[in-house]
């Protein structure tokens, strides 16, 4: 099983400062990237997987920032059809990256292996034939040339409470809140032996799955990105050095809901963080 914990020590402790500095060195970077991916005619499949509230949609909004819109494409399928539950991976196909571009999957093929077997939205035979195949469709897409990174954002339950709370009652963010993910409240052990199962089966050396700490989103963004900068190569590569300390001691705030919290220490920002806008 090739499961890779990416965890980037230097964030630990990270401010308003230097995320705003690392994410704009990562995003320069990221351009580049996708400037090679364009020149060379790569195809570049990112995956985001994780619990409801993980931030994957946060993460891939960061990511898309500052990309050329014509060169990247943003998937998140909504409830499939008959067809396409008996035909998943046809589902899909229709989806991925044409040459010189990057897809960003907001929930992948992989629904069929941890969402949809926890609340019953597939067969067994369904969720068997998929774990059985999986494997072997990614392997021919790896051989067509199409570069796959298979993120899963991992939190903890109580953090996952917290912002299924917050996005009850948030004027801006409510919404979000669907039938599924109230569902999903009480499958967590399910979920849980699913998520392990899939991992068993489907973390490969050549096809690994990248669990980043998503506890905290604004950590999670730049780990993810900061893993998909290290790992995948493209011309005018810099190496990227980890920030610089202490530049921004003091001077914590964070906007939650257009409210602005400043003059916070490093303690108050921790639990508010996660929560930041």
């Amino acid at each position: 099983m090739s499961v890779i914990e990416y965890k980037f020590e230097q964030y630990k402790t990270l401010g308003p400062i230097i995320y705003k500095k690392e994410k704009y060195k990562l995003q320069v970077e990221l351009l580049k990237l996708q400037e090679d991916v364009i020149k060379n005619k790569r195809r570049i499949a990112l995956c985001f997987e994780g619990r409801d509230t993980a931030g994957k949609s946060s993460t891939i909004n960061f990511f898309s920032e500052h990309l050329r819109p014509s060169n990247f494409k943003y998937i998140h399928l909504g409830i499939p059809t008959k067809e396409e539950k008996d035909n998943w991976f046809k589902r899909w196909e229709k989806h991925l990256p044409e040459e010189g571009k990057i897809a960003l999957f907001d929930r992948s093929w992989y629904t069929r292996a941890l969402t949809e077997p926890t609340l019953g939205y597939c067969s067994k035979k369904h969720y068997e034939d998929f774990m059985t195949n999986v494997n072997k469709w990614e392997d021919k897409l790896i051989s067509n040339g199409i570069e796959v990174v298979k993120f899963y954002f991992s939190i903890d339950k109580d953090q996952q409470k917290r912002r299924l709370s917050a996005r009850k009652n948030s004027k801006l963010k409510y919404w979000k809140l669907s039938a599924s993910d109230k569902l999903m409240v009480n499958k967590w052990d399910v979920f849980t032996l699913y998520k392990n199962q899939m991992f068993d089966l489907t973390a490969r050396t050549n096809s690994p799955w990248i669990i980043i700490n998503a506890n905290n989103k604004m950590i999670a963004r730049l780990s993810a990105l900061r893993y998909i900068l290290n790992t995948l190569t493209y011309d005018d590569k810099k190496t990227l050095e980890p920030p610089k300390w202490g530049e921004d001691l003091g001077q914590y705030s964070c906007y939650i809901e257009g409210v602005l919290f400043d003059n916070l220490n490093y303690e108050q920002y921790k639990i508010l963080a996660p929560f930041s806008d």
